[in-house]
């Protein structure tokens, strides 16, 4: 700051030297604390403007405290939507002129949770009723017997989460119970949301924030608010959930060989002109669109016409065109449940939605569509509003990128394994992969965004690697050997990869010998679990072959690689862990516990990372 500057601010020599001197000795959460600090004192002295003979004090008088707390937003999440939110909102808090921090779960220090003041709570629920992987160790900390009192923080939760599962919102839940055991008070009751999130999380993130002003308002004179527009919560990319890209189909191919038990696809989309851009390990978000069969089968079910009007908040459609772009017509909802359960008067129904009655709501909910409630629950008439009124939004779909803009510059790459099935006796797709599989051409165009991820970040390029994953897991590892072989990187990289049978599903396999043979990749490890072995043993898998190979997996380890794991959530993921958790013990000569610990390091330390699904 040079002279001029203090004294364009009414500072004098001796107080600029004064706040210097406090400034550079202060760290960067004391800085944030006083900021709040002295922001409190200047409201307060609008209520108070004469002190001191006209002169602004510069403490409170004993007994008074700054009117203006610090806000701090925690965020746990696993595919972003959280992130965005937080992020969003720590916005909109500056917006009002809150001084305001925000922290990632995974990265903040839970000890300092004792020094909070203000605290809103995003977090989303992953699986049944788990908090998102980066988030694990906040929950350890906050939930254990270390955890701190908090008598003097206040606190609000977002919940977000998926009612087909049946522990909905838990992570959430338990935050909101955990805070409130350790003493803190809650600001404003806790809201759960369901997929379609943005409607409740927008009212949330509003009523939060209007109450610090509100509260502002009643200890000082109303602030000049900074004449900023308000974030969205999906944030502020050119590029979104809300605007997404209009990316053109380059290429479509089956990967999978003749006779595979599975179809697995190579999508390529043209970036160009976008400016759109992401980095290895990101995913990348379709807009799908839903099958016109199932529409029609639904239409056709309810005897309702396509081109019957309806009116969606303030847009004017017909219900043909609302089920196949705006509305979830596939997965059952307790929400669908209990709409259905009203217009039909079905005892089964409301049996169903009994509290006693979770565990059968949700099998009911896994083996039916929308489509067979619909017939095994008929209605006599129903409204196109009636109707849509149970329904949520439809969804964006998330797919790995499996390319790096460093070798396919205006492009992004997908791996696709096409969801088929029978229910009913009747063929199902997945709402996006069937897209893609049959209605997918080239030149055919996909509204789509990038979804960052920051868990899922290669390291620098001289650091080693081990990349685990089966089908389409494999994905973020080819945009991670294409960024690596465009930079040049010098690290080692180990890919261990599984599939079911060698000849027919071994995904990419000439681009993976091609990086084998220049050094890229140092070294590749398969399994193929339905291939019959000449050992005349079982079924192998990737955490077989990690065990295997156990004593290059912890010497790699101890050298500082950074480990990956990509894939299936309720059995890759669980399987793996487990494995390496053996392996360390094994290895290291480690109890179980301290072998978990040394896991917990590497995840601490973001040398362990996962993207699972």
């Amino acid at each position: 700051m040079t002279v001029s500057e203090f004294s364009a601010a009414n500072l004098t020599e001796a107080q600029w030297q004064q706040i210097k001197g406090l400034a550079t000795s202060l760290d960067p959460k004391q800085l944030l604390w006083v900021s709040g600090f002295f922001a409190g004192l200047e409201y307060g002295r609008r209520a108070d403007p004469v002190a001191n003979d006209g002169a602004p004090a510069l403490l409170p008088e004993a007994g008074r405290q700054p009117a203006t707390r610090t806000l701090t937003v925690l965020y746990g999440s696993e595919t972003g939507h959280s992130t965005a939110i937080a992020k969003a909102l720590a916005d909109r808090a500056k917006a009002q002129g809150l001084p305001v921090q925000i922290f990632d779960m995974a990265a903040f220090k839970p000890r300092q949770l004792k020094e909070l003041q203000d605290v809103l709570i995003v977090v989303s629920t992953y699986g049944e009723g788990d908090p998102p992987q980066p988030a694990v160790g906040f929950f350890e900390f906050i939930e254990g017997r270390k955890a701190p009192k908090l008598p003097d923080v206040r606190f609000a939760v977002l919940a977000l989460g998926d009612s087909t599962y049946e522990h909905y919102c838990e992570a959430g839940k338990r935050l909101d119970r955990r805070f409130e055991e350790l003493g803190a008070t809650r600001l404003k009751p806790r809201v759960d949301c369901d997929v379609d999130y943005d409607e409740p999380a927008e009212a949330w993130v509003a009523d939060v924030l209007s109450s610090f002003d509100a509260e502002r308002s009643r200890t000082a004179a109303p602030a000049l608010a900074p004449q900023i527009a308000a974030p969205s919560l999906t944030g502020s990319a050119v590029f979104d959930k809300r605007n997404p890209l209009a990316a053109r189909i380059i290429d479509n191919i089956v990967l999978t060989g003749r006779g595979s038990s599975k179809e697995t696809r190579h999508v390529e989309l043209s970036l160009e002109g976008s400016g759109l851009s992401f980095t290895p390990g990101d995913s990348l978000a379709i807009m799908p669109r839903n099958d016109p069969q199932v529409v029609e089968t639904i239409l056709q079910e309810l005897a309702l016409s396509a081109s019957a009007p309806l009116t969606i908040k303030d847009k004017v459609t017909t219900i043909g065109e609302a089920l196949a772009t705006e509305f979830e017509i596939a997965a059952l909802t307790p929400r669908f449940l209990e709409q259905w359960a009203g217009i039909t008067d079905a005892d089964e129904l409301k049996h169903l939605l009994q509290p006693d009655r979770s565990e059968d709501r949700i099998a009911f909910m896994h083996g039916h569509h929308v489509v067979d409630v619909i017939r095994r629950f008929p209605a006599r008439e129903i409204d196109p509003e009636a109707f849509v009124a149970g329904l949520r939004r439809l969804q964006p779909r998330l797919y790995s990128i499996a390319s790096s803009l460093a070798a396919a510059p205006d492009e992004a790459h997908l791996t696709v394994s096409v969801v088929r099935y029978n229910l009913f006796g009747e063929p199902r797709a997945g709402v996006a992969s069937g897209q893609l599989a049959t209605r997918g051409e080239p030149d055919s165009v996909l509204p789509v965004y990038v979804q960052p991820n920051p868990h899922f970040r290669l390291p620098a390029d001289d650091v080693p690697i081990i990349m685990i994953g089966a089908g389409t897991g494999v994905a973020p590892y080819r945009a991670f050997m294409q960024e690596r072989e465009a930079r040049g990187g010098a690290g080692k990289s180990w890919l261990v990869f599984g599939e079911r049978n060698f000849r027919t599903d071994f995904l990419y396999q000439t681009e993976w010998q091609a990086l084998l043979k220049d050094g890229v990749l140092s070294r590749m490890d398969v399994a193929f679990s339905r291939d019959r072995r000449t050992d005349g043993t079982g079924k192998v898998y990737v955490q077989d072959r990690l065990r295997e190979a156990a004593r290059d997996v912890f010497a790699w380890l101890e050298e500082g690689a950074h480990l990956y794991v990509c894939g299936d959530a309720n059995n890759l993921a669980p399987d793996v862990h487990r494995a390496l958790a053996s392996i360390v013990a094994s290895e290291g000569g480690l109890s179980p516990e301290a072998a978990d610990d040394y896991l917990r390091r590497l995840q601490d330390e973001h040398r362990y990372q996962r993207d699972v699904y």
